[in-house]
């Protein structure tokens, strides 16, 4: 699945020169140019790294704000203006950079930078998924409740496999949506939502079973 990068760029003729190089090097990009904006992508479409031009951006995206709920571990690679010295790198970093790119951009050094970034942010992901009642074997793509093997759809077993991965954890529609099925621009649908409902009834083998918990408003965590 292609990363998707937050460009929260003021300055339009870069942001649209990056976007342009960044998309034809297979990153889905969004793009910003106020920090309000930003925040609510950030919050909305959950990318996988952000590019920002602030460092009061970083710093917001890092310290969180009451009532939002983005992710406050995202990569952030600052683009530092041009007159940044060694003390303002230092400043990044402190409020929370994983990388600083100086301008004038180069493009190439760039890319390389955010693609070592991702994979630093990366986890290693487990061949076996023990959610208690639940375990679901990745490579062999099989999913047990209580020792019971459970038939599951493809996409069917990539939500579970999702949930799976921090089962108490309420993940977004927008999140689930973007992961599972590789939406990045999220309008009116049902299909995680009957995704969901099937994955309910096949993974509830007892009445006293509660799997796939709905979240009203949120999204679902795999267990109750």
């Amino acid at each position: 699945m292609r990363s998707a990068l937050l460009l929260a760029e003021p300055e339009p003729e870069t942001r649209r020169y990056l976007e342009r190089h960044l998309r034809d090097d297979g990153f889905e990009v969004l793009g910003a140019t106020r920090d309000r904006e930003a925040l609510e992508l950030v919050e909305r479409a959950r990318p996988d790294l952000v590019l920002v031009a602030g460092l009061d951006l970083c710093r917001r995206l890092r310290e969180g704000e009451p009532g939002r709920r983005w992710n406050r571990s995202v990569p952030v690679i600052v683009l530092a203006p041009r007159e940044a010295d060694p003390v303002d790198r230092v400043r990044a970093f402190e409020k929370g950079a994983d990388d600083v790119v100086e301008r004038p951009i180069m493009y190439l050094e760039l890319v390389a930078r955010i693609r070592a970034v991702l994979r630093r942010a990366s986890p290693e992901t487990a061949d076996v998924l023990d959610a208690g009642k639940i375990v679901i074997d990745r490579r062999t793509r099989q999913v047990r409740v209580r020792g019971v093997a459970v038939a599951l759809s493809g996409k069917e077993f990539e939500l579970a496999a999702k949930l799976a991965g921090e089962p108490t954890r309420v993940f977004t529609k927008d999140e689930l949506l973007r992961d599972v099925w590789g939406f990045r621009s999220v309008g009116r649908t049902r299909t995680l939502d009957s995704h969901a409902s099937r994955l309910r009834r096949k993974l509830c083998l007892a009445a006293d079973d509660h799997f796939v918990v709905n979240v009203w408003g949120v999204g679902y965590r795999l267990l109750d």
